[in-house]
């Protein structure tokens, strides 16, 4: 028996991947960024505004990659994840695909500009992403992809008809792939949450103010008292949803709802 020494559990070493994050200039992309970067993962960062990614990933704690693009255009799912192949030197191993926006307006006035603009951005970008590192994981047998839907994928709420739809295609999209590669080492996941302190709320915020008449703060306020927990969601809690998917193998074809418990499934 060893006396006058203290022994200390040590979890066993989790291996480094490569990862990549969209929309990752702000909110909840930096915060999944930062996360993973904290977990010794090499981190590829990728959004439209290369200021905003360069200074994250000057904060990050470890190997990190800018890669500017605008996901809406049909070549950028190739050029960014052949950047990061050509630079650390093998397939994309964990892909959270959180780039995203929201337009609001009744359905009568929304129009095919409109339209376009969720399904291009929320679905049809992540779909391109996926179909583009898909055959890498199952080729190593390791993979995982975690996108960020909404609990807009769950239910149907006024004014938001084009933001819904793709959402709710993107939860089927994630199920659908998740089946194809479930027995080759390789999850898909969705992460679905409700209200977030993110810029993009911001802009919800403004855009409620300026149509009702309301105050910022009022708002703001009827936004959280929405989700039973009576505040928005901190983009970090998004973060522990996406980073319990990395980790666990036997997670997969979910929506995982980070909602203050506003949808009980």
């Amino acid at each position: 028996m060893l006396t006058g020494v203290t022994a200390k559990w040590q979890a066993p070493a989790v291996p480094a991947r490569r990862c990549l994050v969209t929309g990752a200039g702000r909110g909840i992309g930096a915060a999944v960024a930062q996360r993973l970067a904290a977990e010794g993962h090499a981190v590829a960062l990728t959004a439209r505004s290369a200021d905003e990614l360069d200074a994250l990933a000057a904060r990050l704690p470890g190997p990190s990659l800018v890669v500017p693009a605008d996901l809406t255009d049909p070549a950028a799912a190739d050029a960014v994840v052949s950047r990061v192949e050509q630079e650390w030197g093998g397939p994309v191993e964990v892909l959270v695909l959180n780039a995203g926006a929201a337009t609001s307006a009744p359905l009568a006035r929304t129009t095919d500009e409109d339209w376009a603009q969720m399904l291009d951005l929320n679905l049809t970008a992540p779909f391109r992403l996926m179909r583009r590192v898909l055959p890498g994981m199952v080729d190593q047998g390791w993979g995982r992809v975690v996108a960020i839907a909404s609990i807009a994928a769950k239910q149907g709420d006024p004014y938001v008809s084009a933001y819904t739809a793709s959402k709710h295609g993107l939860l089927g999209l994630v199920r659908s792939a998740a089946a194809e590669v479930a027995r080759k080492g390789v999850t898909v996941n969705a992460v679905c949450p409700a209200y977030v302190d993110t810029p993009m709320t911001a802009g919800t915020v403004a855009t409620i103010s300026a149509t009702t008449g309301r105050s910022a703060e009022e708002a703001r306020a009827a936004l959280e008292r929405r989700q039973p927990i009576g505040r928005l969601i901190d983009p970090e809690e998004v973060a522990d949803a996406v980073l319990l998917c990395v980790a666990s193998a036997a997670i997969t074809g979910q929506g995982i709802n980070v909602d203050g418990g506003a949808v009980q499934s």
